[in-house]
Formats: C-alpha cells, structure tokens, sequence
C-alpha cells in the first residue's frame, strides 16, 4: 500500500464485493478515502440474484451518490403496498415512497442491475485495481508497529498478509471477520420457513408498481412485485417469493445453500386453492427458468460490531428475514454512515459513533423482523374468514387494520418526517484523485 498524507493515509480494505462493500468503496470514496480496496472470493462477479426493495432511505444515500438517474432507468418505483386474502380480498393497503410522503422512492430492482451499477462506478471512480476478484480472506489479527494500529489480514492463496489500518468485514451472514470476532457463535439461525423464490416474464399487475403478499395462514405466504417495466410484449419481470413454514420447525435446518436451485412443481403444491383474480400467481411461478430454496435465517444481535481495526458491515453485522424488505438498505445505510464518521473523527472514535449509531437501530429491527409483523395479524384474518370475505370491515375493525401499518413501520425502520428532516452525510468540498495500493505485503 502507497501511504498518503492526512485522511487518504488512511489503507482501507474491504472483505466483500455486495451491495454493502460496493456501497461502502463508494462512500469511502466520496468521503475523501481514496486508499481502499475490496477483496472479493467469487473469481468472477456474475449476474446473480433475483429481486430487492431499496426503501428511500437507502434510495436517499445512492442518488446523493450520483446514481439516482441510473438507478431510476434500472428500477421500479414501488408506489403501494398490499395484503391480500389467499382468495383476493383485499386486507390492507398503503402508499410507498415518494406516495408516503418521502422525497425520495422506494425501488425494486434486480440485484445484478444494481450491483452491476455499482461496481462499474467503483471501477470508474476509484480505478481498476480497487477490486482484487478470486480472493477469499481466510482471518486476521491486529497489528502495532512503532506506535500504528493495524490489521494483518489473510488471504487464501496470497503469501504475505494485506497490511491495512481498518479491515471492513462486509463479507455476509458467513463472514469470516464476524467469525474472528466471535469464534463461538456457531452457525447461522433457522425459523422453520422455507423460502422459494424466482424471477418470472410475465404480465404486470394491478397498476404495475405494487407489491402485494398473499395469503394469511401461518404455513405459507407470497410476496410479488415487478422489478422492470413492461417491455415491447408488454410484460415485465417479476420477483416472487412463497415462504412455507416446516411442520418440523426448527428440527431439521436445511443448508443454507444460496444456489440451490429447484423445480416449479416444488413449489405450487403449496399454493393449492388459491385463487388472485388480478395475478395469475401458478402461471407465473410455472414461467420461472429457475427456482431457489433456501431457509430464512439470522443471526442474534451482537454487543459490537467493532474489535481494535476491524469493523462489521450490513449482512456480516446485522443478517435480517426479508420480511421488511430492508437487508440491502440497511447495509447501503452503515455504509454511509461509516464513511461520514471516518471524515469527520479519527478511526477509533469514527467505529466508536458508528457502532453507537448504528447497532442499536438494527437490534431494533431485528426484533421486528423476527417477530414477522404483521403476519400475527394476517393470520387472524384467516381464522376469522378461511373461505375469503368481500369487505374486510366484517372480519376486522377499523383499529385492527391500523395496527398494520404500525407493523410495517416497525420493520422498515424510518419514517417520511424523520428522514426528510434529517442532514446528509455526504462530506462537502470533495475532490477526486487517485490512490494506488502496492501488492501484499507484511
């Protein structure tokens, strides 16, 4: 690594190239970093995934970024939010982004598009060698030579040890520097439910900007929206996710294989009776190309995420259940906020305000998110009326129906008010140059 004078002495290496460790290069980099590198195991980045939301907090952070214009071309911009029956009934709806009152939308997208978006601005504004691929970070141990704090970092394959001042572990719900952290942990946590997810071409629905989940009973639930608009043939993709509980709960955890990839006909088995007179759900799960199972698992709230120089970063510190749709967002959030506090402090009192800023808020979430809010309430309607209703006003009062919009507060985390009010942490005067690090070294 080249040293640099003031801020940009500072040597940054990043464990992960997601959305986290993407977002987090480029908040370095617009902070004033520059000296940052990210090390990713994968030798080659592909086009994987399927859908994401990014709630306007996280859409907040991208466009003061400078990828607001992309990230619009390449996103839906989710208007409304519904629940509806296993038999269509409408139970619950309410407005998204910009319709909710924020300044900015809520987003669904792909995720290669928007990791694709990333890595190409980090390629561009920090340069080509920033991102070092096929390099797996096997530990670390801190380091003190005359008088500098820093990190020795070990990578698969590489003879000689990264030497860096600040080791980001945005490395996921299997990171390795969580693992150094806290070497007893143990392995990730399953709830019983089962996830099934895909991507499908087919028609929209309802105003083409809604995401709806379906079904109220306490086995299985569907999530679908779209994450492009409608093409020359007038359909759009679609990311749907069914979620089915495990009669066995917790007895028998699947692998958490990210890859597995399964049939259709695994799947619409449990969607049996179902009927959605907007959403052709059994065609468009039929429609899919290909099919993923894997378990919903988290991890339990740790009492920091920080240890001498090494700090932990969305999923690595803080694995959510998708239920609020906010994993991506809560990580583009950390990544901001860590670099804002590395501008302004020196690094110990910099991770210090993070973990204070940032640790409780997603402990909070976390507990929401376990709790599923609002399914509780959901699945009341399904006792109530298992056959389907026409106006949910016979099946639950008007109070009732309130509490779920309190629920999906509870997960998403930010209110319209707060984060419309709230100062950037984008840092001011920034000026672009160049840093180069020299190979690994001791």
């Amino acid at each position: 690594m080249t040293p640099h004078s003031g801020k940009n002495s500072l040597r940054i290496l990043i464990a992960g190239a997601g959305i986290g460790g993407l977002t987090t290069a480029l908040s370095l980099h617009a902070a004033g970093l520059d000296n940052v590198v990210l090390i990713e195991a994968c030798p080659r980045l592909r086009a994987v995934g399927a859908g994401l939301n990014l709630q306007p907090a996280a859409v907040r952070e991208l466009t003061e970024l400078g990828l607001g214009e992309e990230l619009a071309a390449q996103a839906v911009a989710t208007a409304r939010l519904e629940y509806h029956h296993r038999h269509g009934g409408l139970i619950w709806a309410e407005p998204r982004g910009r319709r909710a009152g924020y300044r900015w939308p809520q987003y669904s997208v792909h995720r290669a598009r928007l990791q694709r978006i990333l890595l190409r601005e980090v390629t561009r504004r920090l340069g080509p060698d920033a991102l070092i691929t096929g390099r797996r970070l096997t530990g670390y141990e801190q380091h003190r030579a005359g008088g500098r704090r820093s990190v020795r970092a070990y990578v698969a394959g590489d003879p000689a040890p990264y030497t860096c001042d600040l080791l980001i572990g945005a490395d996921g719900i299997n990171s390795v520097v969580r693992a150094v952290m806290y070497p007893r942990e143990g392995p990730p946590i399953w709830n019983g439910i089962c996830m099934w997810r895909g991507l499908s071409h087919a028609p929209p629905f309802l105003d083409g900007r809604t995401m709806v989940i379906v079904g109220c009973n306490s086995r299985v639930k569907a999530v679908v929206y779209p994450v492009s608009p409608p093409d020359e043939s007038g359909r759009c993709t679609l990311n749907w996710v069914v979620e089915t509980r495990s009669a066995a709960g917790r007895s028998t955890v699947p692998p958490a294989d990210w890859d597995c990839a399964v049939g259709p006909g695994n799947v619409l088995p449990h969607l049996a009776g179902w009927r959605i007179p907007f959403l052709d759900l059994h065609a468009t799960i039929a429609a899919a190309p290909r099919v993923l199972r894997y378990p919903m698992i988290d991890r339990d709230p740790l009492p920091a995420w920080v240890a001498g120089r090494a700090v932990l970063l969305g999923d690595a510190a803080h694995p959510l259940y998708p239920t609020g749709s906010n994993g991506a967002s809560q990580a583009i959030v950390d990544a901001r906020v860590l670099a804002h506090q590395l501008a302004h402090h020196d690094v110990d009192e910099a991770l210090t305000r993070y973990d204070r800023l940032r640790r409780p808020e997603t402990a909070r979430l976390l507990t929401a998110h376990r709790r599923l809010e609002p399914d509780p309430l959901l699945h009341q309607v399904e006792m109530l009326a298992p056959d389907g209703f026409s106006d949910i006003r016979d099946v639950l009062p008007d109070h009732k129906l309130a509490d779920i919009r309190a629920c999906t507060r509870k997960v998403t985390g930010v209110d319209a008010a707060g984060l419309n009010a709230r100062s950037s942490w984008s840092v001011p005067g920034r000026t672009v140059s160049a840093c180069a690090w020299s190979t690994p070294s001791g």
